[in-house]
């Protein structure tokens, strides 16, 4: 019997729950997925891991992501002390589907509330990130804020946090991209294409 991966569990309380357990979302341009923490009750003493973990010289991480454009503007985070920006997201928790990971991860951070269209990319990204080499598989799916909040505003950076870090959330124009460090770096160009069709991309660092 092949030997089992070394599992890192990072446990996190579910907060807000999105679904009761078992329970499927569809999504699509009709249906959008909206974050509704009144109906959200379900399960909330649930506890979920990151899917993440050590195996040989690798980390695994499965990935959901934001892809918030406005305008000719898209949305873009980072993390205190880091030198790049990525889009907001975060790991995929068990028994949670990516785009809740998504709606998740914008409230926790930053509290904001979205709403989740297409899935528009997949990424098969392979990269080494403070020593350590990373295999991560990333979902990225279109989004938009809700007209109320205030991170719709383009004119300023707004902070938000991730567990004790904090982060910088902030608007781009999407031909500036290319002269920017943004992690993974086809991004910089992906966002000169039309955003209509789901595209599969390996990204080899």
């Amino acid at each position: 019997m092949p030997e089992l991966p070394n599992v890192v569990l990072r446990v996190a309380l579910s907060q807000p729950c999105r679904a009761e357990r078992g329970q499927h979302w569809t999504f699509d341009n009709a249906t959008p997925f909206v974050n509704n923490p009144s109906s959200n009750t379900a399960n909330c003493e649930n506890i979920h891991t990151m899917i993440s973990f050590d195996t040989g010289n690798h980390r695994f991480n499965l990935r959901a992501a934001a892809i918030i454009v406005q305008g000719e503007y898209v949305l873009l985070h980072r993390l205190d002390g880091d030198d790049f920006w990525s889009l907001p997201g975060g790991r995929v928790e068990t028994s949670e589907h990516a785009a809740q990971t998504v709606v998740r991860e914008m409230q926790e951070e930053v509290g904001a509330s979205i709403r989740i269209g297409k899935m528009l990319c997949v990424v098969e990204n392979f990269f080494i990130h403070n020593g350590h080499r990373n295999h991560e598989i990333g979902l990225y799916f279109a989004a938009t804020i809700e007209p109320d909040s205030p991170l719709l505003d383009l004119a300023v950076a707004h902070r938000g946090s991730e567990k004790d870090k904090g982060l910088t959330f902030a608007w781009f124009l999407r031909r500036e991209l290319s002269d920017m460090d943004v992690r993974p770096a086809f991004l910089r160009q992906f966002f000169k294409s039309d955003l209509t069709q789901l595209v599969h991309v390996v990204q080899q660092d």
